[in-house]
């Protein structure tokens, strides 16, 4: 794998406080189409829209979703079984010096696993995948991991 890579995104305000963006590289699996996201101003400032991706809940997404990426790929070089991954993740924006900036992202895994005797090694690794996250080593925001083991009986 080269060690440097390029991810191009597109972006076109269509209207108000709302614009459609997209990548030239996704494309939808039934047709030739780019795979597109709405986005818009988030409701809490002036001219906001509910419902529509922001860039906020879009960083959130980008951290949380590298650290499923990540575990899946450290699980799968260790050879490690579970269940199910899911993770819930909330971005904290705040003003610091007057800015409004991104200061904290809290992850919250959930790996389930058949066996209690796999606790300690799925905790292993996803201290390893929160460690390996490009996207979590990129960013200046903390981020903080709550995460949770269940055994299925």
């Amino acid at each position: 794998m080269e060690d440097k890579h390029i991810y191009n995104v597109n972006i076109a305000w269509t209207q108000d406080r709302k614009g459609m963006m997209c990548s030239p590289e996704l494309h939808k699996a039934d047709n030739n189409d780019m795979n597109c996201i709405e986005v818009a101003t988030p409701p809490q400032f002036s001219s906001g829209m509910p419902n529509i991706w922001s860039p906020e809940h879009l960083f959130t997404a980008a951290v949380s979703s590298c650290l499923m990426t990540t575990f899946l790929a450290v699980a799968e070089y260790s050879k490690f079984e579970f269940v199910s991954f899911k993770c819930g993740a909330k971005g904290v924006l705040d003003k610091v010096d007057g800015k409004f900036v991104m200061t904290e992202v809290l992850l919250f895994p959930e790996v389930t696993i058949s066996e209690e005797s796999q606790r300690d090694r799925a905790l292993r690794i996803l201290e390893k995948s929160e460690k390996a996250c490009l996207i979590s080593n990129s960013i200046t925001s903390k981020v903080t991991m709550e995460p949770k083991i269940i055994v299925q009986n």
